[in-house]
């Protein structure tokens, strides 16, 4: 079976659907999956921007398997074409081969070697922060009951995972000669890094929390940018930072915090570009909605039914959280580690492959 999977892999690979700039269209690497997946009903949709879903069903599923195309550009450091995979004694290299194009190789060969009930559903804007085609799903009439994201996780069942949140700040000053007596209030750069210093305390403050094995708030300030010259005030000041909370943890809660920090005569914009709920997304309140740990004892018996070996929480973000937030059974399973992930000659482990296209195509025999 591996031979038929790294035949996949090496078509996969081939087509370019970096992102950005994510110039994917319904064609190439779509059209491969809808030859491929022949005897599949197929639904090809452009939510536009490069954005493009495919859903796949055979027979009557009441589970689907999700798996993003698209990938991170690929870096200077490559020694080799990105594009062309390479396989030596143990592994196979090539961008995406990691992340995720060995699951989606995976997932075709189980499928083609089985005639079970089958789901598949394919996307290509996961690596933008944006989830146009996940939420299109999501808003349809899908039926579906469960989902396995199938991001790199070693073959081991992920339960839990982190929330993601990025937010652009701006700070206004007054502009002015350095010397002035003001300068130290005045400057949107200095409320800026009054503001990280602030931040960064109660990020250390939070280290004590912990959830399913992950422990204190992930926090990072990506870019601080402005003011004019050494002896020039600073009029304006530009912050991007993230946060990841634990599943346990409010990321509204937290965005108050955060905002708190800057001097609300300084704080000319606070805006959260982007949030990715918790996995499990549960409830915190008593509004009778399932809770955090209740999807989490979920997903530990569909794990268990499946027979599949349950792992650690993970720090990394992935899609698998929509899915729980919108009231499916979530997990994440398929073959590779993250730290493959996004680096200059990324690659997967054959035996990787081999477990998850042995396991796939055990759950969707009949």
């Amino acid at each position: 079976m591996l031979d038929s999977v790294l035949e996949h892999l090496e078509a996969l690979v081939s087509f370019d659907t970096r992102n950005p700039p994510r110039a994917i269209d319904c064609g190439g690497i779509f059209g491969y999956l809808r030859t491929e997946l022949a005897d599949f009903e197929i639904k090809t949709t452009d939510h536009g921007a490069g954005a493009v879903s495919l859903l796949a069903v055979r027979g009557n599923p009441r589970r689907v398997f999700n798996v993003h195309l698209d990938t991170v550009p690929d870096s200077p450091g490559w020694s080799a074409d990105p594009f062309e995979l390479r396989v030596d004694d143990w592994r196979a290299v090539g961008l995406g081969a990691c992340d995720i194009k060995g699951a989606a190789a995976c997932l075709l060969a189980a499928a083609q070697g089985t005639r079970g009930d089958a789901a598949f559903l394919f996307t290509s804007d996961e690596e933008a922060n944006d989830p146009r085609c996940i939420n299109a799903f999501l808003a349809s009439d899908h039926r579906f009951k469960e989902v396995i994201v199938a991001e790199p996780t070693r073959c081991e069942a992920v339960l839990a995972h982190r929330g993601i949140a990025s937010v652009f700040m701006r700070f206004k000053g007054t502009a002015g000669h350095a010397s002035d007596a003001h300068a130290l209030e005045a400057s949107a750069l200095h409320q800026a890094v009054r503001w990280s210093g602030r931040a960064l305390d109660f990020v250390a403050s939070e280290a004590h929390h912990r959830f399913g094995g992950l422990i204190g708030l992930r926090f990072n300030i990506g870019r601080i940018e402005g003011g004019i010259k050494a002896n020039v005030i600073a009029p304006s000041a530009e912050l991007r930072f993230g946060f990841r909370p634990l599943p346990s943890q409010s990321i509204d809660v937290l965005h108050a915090a955060f905002r708190g920090f800057a001097e609300p005569a300084t704080l000319a914009q606070y805006e959260e570009t982007f949030r990715g709920p918790s996995l499990p997304a549960g409830d915190s309140t008593s509004s009778g909605q399932p809770s955090t740990e209740d999807r989490r004892l979920q997903a530990c018996d569909l794990a268990d039914s499946l027979g599949l070996p349950i792992g650690n929480a993970v720090d990394f973000w992935t899609e698998a959280a929509l899915f729980s937030q919108a009231g499916l059974t979530a997990i994440v399973y398929g073959p590779g580690d993250i730290a493959q992930a996004h680096t200059a000659d990324e690659w997967v482990a054959l035996d990787q492959l081999h477990t998850a296209a042995g396991t796939y195509r055990r759950l969707l025999e009949p």
